[in-house]
């Protein structure tokens, strides 16, 4: 899939929180389920596993994840430390 085939959410946008600055996105092909992805200051990319029936749900997960375990909780993660829902560091 070619990143102009994407179908971008009005939901992205750069999010600050706690001095850091990430880069939500949410997107998808048009064709199948939304993908949640942050990207750190570094370009580091955290993509959830799980995609998502809408984007709202996309993001209202990134508002959950953001609340309850903080933004560094979707930077700079080992891959070992996520299941399910949770974001994986790319």
């Amino acid at each position: 899939m070619d990143e102009h085939d994407l179908i971008y959410s009005k939901h992205c946008q750069s999010v600050m929180s706690d001095g850091i600055t990430v880069k939500l996105e949410i997107y998808s092909s048009g064709d199948s389920d939304w993908i949640l992805e942050v990207v750190d200051e570094e370009n580091n990319s955290t993509v959830w596993d799980n995609p998502f029936s809408t984007d709202d749900e996309a993001y209202q997960e990134f508002q959950r994840t953001l609340a309850e375990d903080g933004i560094e909780s979707m930077i700079g993660l080992d891959q070992s430390d996520c299941g399910g829902d949770e974001p994986t560091a790319a």
